[in-house]
């Protein structure tokens, strides 16, 4: 079986503003790397369908999603709403992130019901910084947290973790997860950095491992099998999550962390032998930062041709 690739026309309708850098560029880099590599070919294609309301309401407080929708409302009567200073939405943001969502839902039914081996979601916005109640850092659903719920009252697993190597802490991810015995997540990220948080709320579920500026493969190398593998080994996780955000590769400007591609492909190795020593080689990976286009084209064609190796 192949990976499956996830994706929908209508993740790039959504955008901030002209010189935002989480734009529609991202995806078609993505594509373009793929198509030069050779690799789209030997990748399974799908089309997004859109998240249906019951789902985003095991991750989401009703209040928000209504919030939400007036909020697009808003963007198309006039042109655009912001949530926050970082995180704006048009008259078509409502409708990608519901397919962007329900990328992660499809991706889950493929993978649980060996359809697939693995799958990858290239979509936008990304979610892993929407809270429960709250959007931010260009996030609205939480995506991975909306396919991970899914896992557990669709398809009744008692054990998921979540891998998030984006620069940025998934905050978001975390709130909604805390308390939730049958969630660990592990991460990586740049500290002291946006949003600022990972720190505090530290458990035995929630394994976050900062990395100072300058940080490099070695360091991040050294978290993964110091800190992630062991609680992994303890959890036993019977499905995987990626939150796959590439910003802490060296060109990225809007991070100070020196991942290289080869970075990304180790960590993957890594996470497809935890999958297949627990979970069945159940793994579902979520596009979530990068905003260097060449190096997050080259970044995410490691990552698949990883996920894709027999």
């Amino acid at each position: 079986m192949r990976t499956a690739f996830i994706s929908h026309p209508d993740c790039l309708l959504h955008e901030c503003s002209p010189y935002h850098p989480e734009s529609p560029a991202r995806l078609q880099a993505i594509e373009d790397e793929l198509l030069a590599c050779g690799l789209m070919p030997q990748l399974e294609r799908h089309l997004a369908p859109l998240a249906a309301l019951q789902q985003l309401q095991r991750v989401h407080a009703p209040g928000y999603i209504k919030m939400l929708e007036a909020a697009s409302l808003r963007a198309s009567a006039t042109g655009g709403a912001y949530l926050d200073p970082d995180t704006a939405m048009n008259r078509h943001s409502m409708k990608a992130a519901l397919r962007a969502a329900g990328a992660v839902v499809l991706a889950t039914d493929l993978v649980v019901q060996k359809k697939t081996d693995n799958a990858f979601c290239s979509i936008r916005p990304p979610g892993h910084h929407a809270q429960r109640s709250q959007a931010m850092g260009f996030c609205f659903i939480n995506n991975v947290a909306v396919g991970v719920a899914h896992a557990l009252e669709a398809h009744k697993l008692e054990r998921v973790a979540v891998a998030d190597f984006d620069v940025h802490h998934g905050n978001g991810t975390e709130d909604i997860f805390r308390d939730d015995a049958r969630v660990m997540m592990v991460s990586t990220f740049q500290h002291p950095f946006y949003p600022y948080q990972g720190l505090e709320k530290r458990s035995d579920r929630m394994v976050n491992i900062p990395l100072p500026a300058g940080a490099g493969g070695e360091l991040f190398r050294a978290a993964v099998r110091e800190f992630w593998l062991p609680a992994l080994e303890r959890f036993r996780p019977q499905m995987l999550f990626v939150s796959a955000g590439f910003d802490a590769h060296r060109d990225d400007d809007l991070s100070s962390l020196n991942l290289v591609e080869e970075d990304y492909a180790w960590v993957t190795r890594i996470i497809r032998e935890v999958a297949s020593r627990f979970a069945g080689d159940r793994v579902v990976s979520v596009l979530e930062g990068g905003y260097h286009l060449k190096a997050l084209g080259r970044s995410v064609a490691a990552h698949l041709q990883a996920l894709n190796a027999p």
